[in-house]
């Protein structure tokens, strides 16, 4: 069969609809039914256990010590056991194929996802400190010092210190796949791009990225200011899961807590998050294509069609593509995500951890506490925003937090890799036991 590539993939191992790996599934060959359509009739039922089987009536689970598809058996009559026609009966211990591939898929995946949005967290906290933080005179350029500030930050203020906001992104991230499920629903902008596509489908698909993050925008400005805020100025009894909510209406409707006047209103804001957005998703796409079709492209042909493909094989090239995607983005428009969070952030008083080195740390013996400082930007947009901080702090000054970025992608793919080493020898044993 021809390889097919995949529609879309959403992080759990699961491909797409015109894929042979769609849901895992596995063909169903029907008596008498031609040889063409036979591997097209896939369906995505959970994988036949012995012993949790839905059993059909005058039908019951054998027992270990029955012989599978013994004359007279129950299970015999209903085929349980015996080789269909162009199937090889499963050697016993051996699990089968599908759930191998389904677990090989969903493990990847749950690595990937854990990794990107609870491992991660600190980084993303960090380089965002950095970012607004125009005080510091160290840029944290390289990962040796983000690690080093991060450590003392954590040491300071305990493990929560560097996790905070977690719940604030999860929030932003459902109300990102609900606005534009709900948009795309009401109107002709598609969610998903065809394998053949047309220029006026991938320009209203990336309308529809742009709208999604137009209307998510008060709600990642609230999340922005929970990820930064210092702890220690933090009020416990008053905040809660939902303030993210709470604080993205407020910021929307213009009500809620006094801010400074230096406070930019969303339409400012809108222009800025949109592009960034739309090109991150652009810039993504393009280099998770490019980057998939080199690695299907270097892999090996395999020696016997017939068997079953590799589930690693099969499931690991796309996240592996995915990674680079996401990376090059990030580091292609770190300047413009820079000014993004800057000017999201002025004028909410917002009081960030100082991320220089000797003022992370707690005076020894002292008793004291880490140094915090004011977020005081007076930017008139986003382009004095980027002229500003290319006089004052110099080219460096957009990649502020940059080893903090190098990082989480660093820890995502030494996790990735380390996943996919378990799984292999996981299923090298499976298949020799």
């Amino acid at each position: 069969m021809a390889s097919r590539r995949p529609d879309s993939f959403d992080g759990l191992g699961y491909r797409g609809r015109d894929d042979p790996l769609y849901g895992a599934g596995y063909p169903v060959r029907s008596a008498g039914a031609p040889a063409e359509l036979q591997h097209h009739h896939w369906v995505t039922t959970p994988p036949d256990i012995p012993g949790s089987r839905n059993l059909h009536p005058g039908e019951r689970t054998p027992r270990s010590d029955e012989p599978p598809g013994e004359a007279g058996a129950p299970g015999a009559a209903a085929g349980w056991g015996a080789p269909q026609a162009g199937w090889s009966a499963p050697q016993p211990g051996v699990p089968p194929a599908e759930q191998l591939n389904r677990f090989a898929g969903f493990g990847i995946g749950l690595v990937s996802l854990f990794t990107e949005n609870v491992l991660a967290h600190p980084c993303i906290v960090f380089r965002r400190q950095c970012q607004v933080n125009y005080h510091a005179r160290s840029y944290h350029l390289t990962p040796f010092t983000a690690v080093a500030v991060m450590y003392s930050i954590t040491k300071a203020q305990g493990v929560r210190a560097l996790w905070k906001g977690m719940g604030s992104t999860f929030i932003v991230h459902g109300i990102t796949l609900g606005a534009e499920g709900i948009i795309s629903e009401f109107t002709p902008l598609p969610r998903e791009l065809p394998h053949r596509w047309s220029w006026k489908q991938l320009a209203g698909h990336l309308l529809l990225k742009g709208l999604t993050a137009v209307v998510a925008l008060p709600f990642y400005c609230a999340s922005l200011i929970e990820t930064v805020q210092s702890d220690i100025v933090r009020d416990e009894s008053s905040s809660g899961l939902l303030d993210c909510v709470r604080e993205g209406v407020a910021r929307l409707l213009g009500v809620g807590a006094p801010h400074s006047r230096r406070l930019l209103p969303l339409g400012g804001l809108l222009l800025p998050a949109a592009l960034h957005a739309v090109l991150r998703y652009a810039v993504a796409a393009a280099v998770q294509r490019a980057a998939l079709w080199l690695l299907q492209r270097s892999r090996a042909p395999r020696a016997d069609p017939s068997e079953p493909p590799d589930p690693l094989d099969a499931y690991f090239p796309e996240l592996a593509a995915a990674w680079a995607g996401s990376l090059v983005a990030d580091v292609a428009l770190f300047p413009l995500e820079t000014a993004l969070h800057r000017l999201a952030l002025q004028g909410t008083r917002t009081i960030i951890d100082a991320t220089d080195g000797a003022a992370a740390v707690v005076a020894a013996g002292s008793g004291g506490s880490p140094l915090v400082l004011p977020v005081n930007t007076q930017y008139d947009g986003v382009q004095d925003c980027l002229h500003a901080i290319r006089r004052k702090e110099g080219g460096a000054g957009f990649y502020r937090g940059f080893g903090a970025l190098l990082t989480q992608y660093a820890l995502h793919g030494a996790l990735l890799a380390a996943a996919r080493t378990l799984l292999r020898l996981l299923l090298l044993d499976a298949k020799s036991s």
